[in-house]
């Protein structure tokens, strides 16, 4: 419906012009109008065939995506494209249908061409400004929806840790309780309590210290550790400076989960790999493990399809996310650009957990 909308409104502009036009020579040239009514027609044509060239073609393909030399190549297609339609109509099909042409006989085509080139450039021009208003309009309308979907997501999240809130004093009371009774349950509880202590922090720009994420991960696999005993084997490689960065909250562990949940993690052989590697701002976090084809985790986590959209909220244009599966191995592989903390900086480490 919107885009009938907008045929018809284009539709209606041009034939308001073309009627214009038409009026204004009627008014001037009472006397033989017809063959500039004929004319001014074809120009028209012509200049709406080179308008739409470079509105549905040139602009869309080449405009914003940083290749010059094919924008400039389609340009000069476009004032081609109105040349030559001018010049087929007007000096080729008219004097065969209504007996007259535009220019007089003799007219080279070279001088024709260089002609026209005043008459073909405002439609390269207007075309500019019609393709870089609407598109303005739609990605202001993507951005108010991107924005109203983070307004959301933030809601649901502050409603969803009522019950977090509520689970960490318990922890806390666990721990008291659990001490006299069993160190190794009380560090135990202890560590879990820390990883809610985590979630639960908040920050106004929503991002936390790159640091803190990867300890937040360290953690959780000496949580998750603590099920299999020593029959758990995770590769986590940590490559590059992770201090003076930060990323948004929480954006790496849904893949660890997903990892932990459908992966075989008994197997010294094939252990789960988790490798961080970052270069500058650039991040490169893959996570591989072999498929547990037999039994599964029932429980429900975030789900790859809810990572994903909150990565193109946060991360807009500004990361890639790959999943590969082949039925037997799974492989996440996500790049994205970190934003730094001003005034921190740290020498480069190189760290491993088994």
């Amino acid at each position: 419906m919107k885009n009938q909308k907008i045929v018809l409104y284009h539709v209606a502009a041009w034939v308001l012009y073309l009627a214009y036009s038409l009026i204004g020579i009627y008014i001037e040239e009472p006397k033989y109008p017809w063959s500039l009514m004929w004319l001014q027609s074809s120009f028209t044509l012509c200049m709406a065939l080179e308008f739409y060239y470079c509105y549905r073609l040139v602009y869309p393909r080449f405009l914003n995506r940083e290749r010059l030399l094919y924008l400039v190549v389609g340009l000069g297609s476009a004032l081609l494209l109105f040349i030559l339609c001018r010049y087929l109509l007007e000096e080729n099909l008219y004097p065969l249908v209504l007996g007259f042409q535009n220019y007089s006989n003799g007219t080279s085509f070279s001088y024709y061409s260089i002609d026209n080139l005043y008459y073909a450039t405002p439609m390269v021009v207007l075309s500019l400004v019609v393709y870089s208003v609407q598109d303005a309009f739609k990605k202001e309308k993507e951005n108010k929806l991107l924005r109203q979907e983070k307004t959301q997501a933030e809601l649901a999240f502050l409603k969803s840790q009522v019950n977090p809130h509520f689970l960490y004093n318990t922890l806390n009371y666990l721990y008291a309780q659990a001490y006299p009774v069993s160190e190794k349950l009380a560090e135990a509880i202890l560590k879990l309590s820390d990883l809610m202590r985590y979630m639960l922090h908040d920050s106004p720009d929503g991002q936390v210290e790159l640091e803190k994420e990867v300890d937040y991960l360290r953690s959780y696999i000496q949580i998750f550790r603590l099920r299999f005993e020593d029959r758990f084997f995770v590769d986590f490689q940590v490559e590059g400076s992770v201090e003076g960065q930060r990323i948004a909250s929480l954006v790496l562990i849904p893949f660890v989960e997903n990892a932990f949940k459908h992966g075989i993690a008994d197997d010294a052989a094939n252990p789960i790999r988790l490798q961080l590697a970052v270069k500058g701002q650039d991040l490169l976090f893959e996570v591989e493990n072999h498929i547990h084809h037999h039994q599964k985790d029932q429980t429900t986590g975030i789900g790859l399809q809810n990572i994903k959209r909150r990565l193109e909220l946060l991360y807009p244009n500004q990361h890639q996310l790959t999943i590969q599966n082949n039925g037997d191995v799974y492989l996440v592989t996500l790049h994205l650009r970190l934003g730094a903390v001003f005034g921190k900086t740290g020498p480069k480490r190189n760290s491993a957990a088994h």
